[in-house]
């Protein structure tokens, strides 16, 4: 039986035990053959009742893969050996890295911030992009808080290689099920792991980080991990969780370098100029992870419209008063003054209202309280949003609107009933593409 102060290979001194589980231990030792003694690692794996040789493939793959990486944040090798003490037992060595895991922390209670989750998914997907570069391509194929080690440095390290995969499984072959449930992504347990479940499994410990709930644990739709309305993050950080947790891997981030470079836009967004609300602007906009309401309320009469309220009065008080005379042409006389009562009363009383979720965004244009024109998109088609001034009549006077282009169709709003001032559309827009994440 292992225990304390027993020696391996005339070299390694057991130290403190670290964990135990079905045939597995995890010792914390030290290198006596190094001056000074430097802590390592030992993982064993028992040739025991419990022992499946499956599980002995996993454990001399992980010794195999460690001894040809080299990356600063991921533990070094140092040894592969047999020992027998009543028990055969496989023995890796590797490098100690000083510090606690994530999990660690979260048990502690530890909270973390928007700035430094952000930080952790930058350091991990370098590494993930190392491990995904190799040739062939190393997918760690287990990555959750208890693996990832916030070092005494501050940075952090990707450790347990146990469940590696270094090259992809035959079409037809035979393969097992590792990944830690509400990490794991679909794909992964029906055997077809690629450099995006890797991606899935980051983003789902950076949900448990933010929420300080387990992904298992959290609400879900349409397989889709339910977290935003537990937290405080930016709209642009929770769509980017969005993509590294999306169900379909077809629709996921496809390598950590895409995921990398969508995460940096996001960054470069927010410490951009910010275009706020322009005083004295009576627009009405709600923004929360999930959703994004935008009213623009009806301006009322002004003294602008003093012309338009006098010709249509007198029009139609002359309607009214010579109806018997003008009796042959009397309709036409009465639609021909609907025109400029339109030109009254849409921008005086007409509301629009807009509304986005991560599914799909409509624009209702409504008088009086009443409907009258509804538009209806995807969001997920949505590539642009900007103010649109192309040319619409002779004069060539520019139509200008808020306009959001979503595949091959367009939506506008923000030129009439009611019209926006142009410090208004600019603002919209910039909240619109900010919520959306297309800056």
């Amino acid at each position: 039986m292992l225990e304390a102060r027993q020696i391996l290979q005339e070299r390694y001194q057991l130290k403190q035990k670290l964990g135990q589980n079905a045939g597995r231990q995890t010792w914390l030792a030290e290198d006596l053959a190094t001056e000074p003694k430097e802590p390592v690692i030992v993982k064993l794996l028992a040739f025991g009742d419990r022992f499946q040789w499956e599980d002995l493939k996993l454990f001399e793959r992980e010794a195999d893969v460690l001894k040809n990486l080299s990356h600063p944040c991921i533990p070094k090798y140092r040894d592969y050996f047999s020992i027998d003490d009543r028990i055969l037992w496989f023995t890796l060595v590797q490098e100690f890295i000083p510090g606690s895991s994530l999990k660690e922390l979260l048990n502690q209670g530890r909270k973390f911030s928007e700035q430094e989750v952000r930080k952790f998914a930058t350091d991990v997907l370098e590494i993930l992009n190392y491990l995904h570069s190799l040739i062939p391509p190393v997918l760690h194929r287990d990555i959750k808080p208890s693996n990832l080690i916030l070092g005494e440095d501050n940075q952090i390290y990707v450790v347990d290689f146990g469940a590696v995969q270094d090259k992809a499984t035959a079409p037809g072959g035979t393969f097992t099920v590792v990944g830690t449930y509400g990490y794991t992504p679909i794909e992964q347990f029906g055997g077809r792991a690629v450099p995006a479940s890797d991606i899935y499994a980051l983003g789902a410990s950076l949900i448990h980080l933010v929420t300080g709930t387990a992904p298992a644990d959290l609400p879900q739709r349409n397989m889709r991990i339910q977290f935003s309305d537990r937290t405080n993050l930016s709209p642009q950080f929770v769509r980017w969780l969005e993509g590294m947790t999306e169900p379909d891997v077809e629709q996921r981030f496809k390598t950590a370098t895409q995921a990398l470079e969508a995460l940096n836009s996001r960054l470069v967004s927010q410490s951009s100029f910010l275009v706020s609300q322009p005083h004295g602007s009576r627009v009405q906009l709600k923004k929360t992870a999930s959703q994004l309401e935008i009213k623009i309320p009806a301006r009322g009469l002004q003294f602008s419209d003093s012309f338009l309220i006098f010709f249509v009065t007198v029009w139609y008080g002359f309607l009214i008063t010579s109806g018997f005379v003008l009796y042959p042409f009397l309709l036409l006389h009465w639609i021909a003054g609907l025109f400029p009562l339109t030109l009254l009363i849409l921008p005086a009383f007409g509301e629009v209202y807009i509304y986005f979720n991560h599914d799909y965004f409509f624009i209702v244009w409504k008088l009086f309280g009443h409907h009258y024109r509804r538009q209806q998109g995807n969001t997920s088609a949505i590539h642009n949003v900007y103010i649109n001034r192309e040319p619409i009549s002779s004069n060539n006077k520019p139509l200008m609107c808020v306009t959001v282009e979503a595949g091959t169709q367009k939506y506008k709003f923000g030129s009439f009933s009611p019209e926006l001032a142009d410090a208004e559309r600019k603002w919209l827009v910039r909240e619109i593409k900010e919520w959306l994440g297309l800056q």
